[in-house]
């Protein structure tokens, strides 16, 4: 399996397939590259080099106790792509990732990324503070960090459930879906669980979003009971020089059935663009 050694001595695990135009793609919180399994193929298969990693802490890469935040996330992204030499890059994020991938693109990538896409990311900032009142009260996350130090087994399987949407009449997520969940979520090193929530929920994206020069596609689900959208996306566009928001009705934060079918056209039509 390939690794990455930063220059912290944090492994990074990545994946690559394919050859052409290189896609990276960055997951959401607490997942892991196996949440962009489709993605991959489906860009391989478009003749594209698609490459998605294991943040540090999650997945398969070093159980790191430090450097949980977006400055490191970003910059082990940047170390990755330069020891890649990856160019006319396109950076693909959800969630956390779509934080992750902005942030890089603004202040690493700026001779590499020719576009960037985020699916139900967390930009511009989510908590709420006097600067940003609309935002969700610090105590929701203070909740998801009890929730994880609890019974963090038993708050993957919860969490899936808004995650998916399987709690909304109609869902049609499968069981094997909020398995694979909890399955990801349990491969994530508890402290690097942790100290990421500060990071998804507390950052605060505006000027990267500002300073992108490059084209963005920003997709969100209208029924996402994790990132709400108006919170997120519909403030993120209004950020950005040349930037396409693009509304799924009634999808959920997960990505996922018809959701997932609709957005990787959309994907592949943006980067053909």
């Amino acid at each position: 399996m390939p690794y990455l050694t930063t220059s912290d001595g944090t492994e990074i695990y990545y994946t690559d397939q394919g050859t052409g135009r290189p896609v990276l793609l960055s997951h959401g919180w607490p997942l892991s590259s196996d949440a962009w399994q489709v993605e991959v193929k489906l860009l391989a298969d478009r003749g594209y080099r698609a490459v998605a990693h294991d943040r540090r802490g999650h997945g398969r890469s070093s159980k790191t106790y430090t450097g949980n935040d977006m400055d490191t996330y970003a910059r082990d992204v940047a170390e990755l792509v330069e020891s890649l030499d990856l160019r006319d890059l396109v950076v693909i994020g959800h969630s956390t990732g779509g934080g992750e991938v902005v942030r890089y693109a603004a202040r690493h990538g700026v001779d590499r990324v020719s576009k960037v896409i985020t699916a139900g990311a967390v930009p511009p900032v989510m908590v709420r503070s006097d600067a940003n009142p609309d935002g969700l009260p610090l105590e929701v996350f203070d909740g998801i960090r009890e929730g994880v130090l609890a019974d963090a087994s038993q708050f993957w399987l919860d969490l899936a459930e808004s995650f998916f949407g399987a709690n909304r009449e109609g869902s049609a997520v499968s069981e094997g879906a909020k398995w694979d969940f909890w399955r990801q979520g349990q491969l994530v090193n508890l402290a690097a669980a942790y100290d990421c929530i500060k990071a998804f929920s507390e950052t605060d994206f505006t000027e990267d979003l500002r300073s992108l020069r490059v084209p963005i596609m920003i997709a969100h689900g209208d029924d996402d009971q994790i990132v709400p959208i108006d919170d997120a996306a519909r403030k993120s566009v209004e950020l950005v020089q040349d930037g396409t928001l693009k509304v799924y009705p009634g999808a959920p934060h997960g990505i996922y059935g018809d959701y997932r079918a609709q957005l990787d056209q959309d994907i592949l039509e943006f980067i053909k663009q």
